[in-house]
């Protein structure tokens, strides 16, 4: 799978900024940052991102619930949503891979390594459905 464009969905301004910046400049690619569930719905179908990273906790609708809503949507079935959180426990990180997350990363992350990340995740999410 070709990654081009992310959805970043974070209420932290601090850590959309460096995202923004990790991603487009490390990761090369484009990014689309908003800071709230409800306004990632707003323009996730007319932005068409390749991933989704998606802030578990967040105020008015959270990561779990925005997540769901995104997959009522056909057209955004199968688009891959990486969960980020400041809590990585494994109970926790089970949770959102059974709600059908393609993964999760830990907060706080290394601004260097986190295209790589999503990468790896990415990249055993497809060798997952060819085997």
């Amino acid at each position: 799978m070709q990654i081009q464009k992310i959805l970043m969905v974070d209420d932290d301004p601090s850590i959309l900024m460096i995202a923004q910046i990790s991603l487009s400049r490390v990761g090369m690619w484009t990014v689309k940052t908003v800071d709230a569930g409800a306004k990632a719905l707003e323009i996730v179908e007319e932005f068409k991102p390749d991933l989704i990273l998606l802030d578990v906790m967040m105020p008015g609708m959270d990561g779990p619930t925005t997540f769901k809503k995104i997959r009522e949507n056909p057209a955004l079935a199968h688009t891959p949503v990486i969960f980020m959180t400041a809590k990585g426990q494994p109970g926790e990180v089970e949770s959102y891979c059974k709600l059908g997350a393609a993964g999760v990363i830990s907060k706080p992350f290394d601004p260097m390594t986190l295209p790589s990340e999503i990468r790896e995740i990415v990249e055993s999410r497809v060798f997952d459905t060819v085997a």
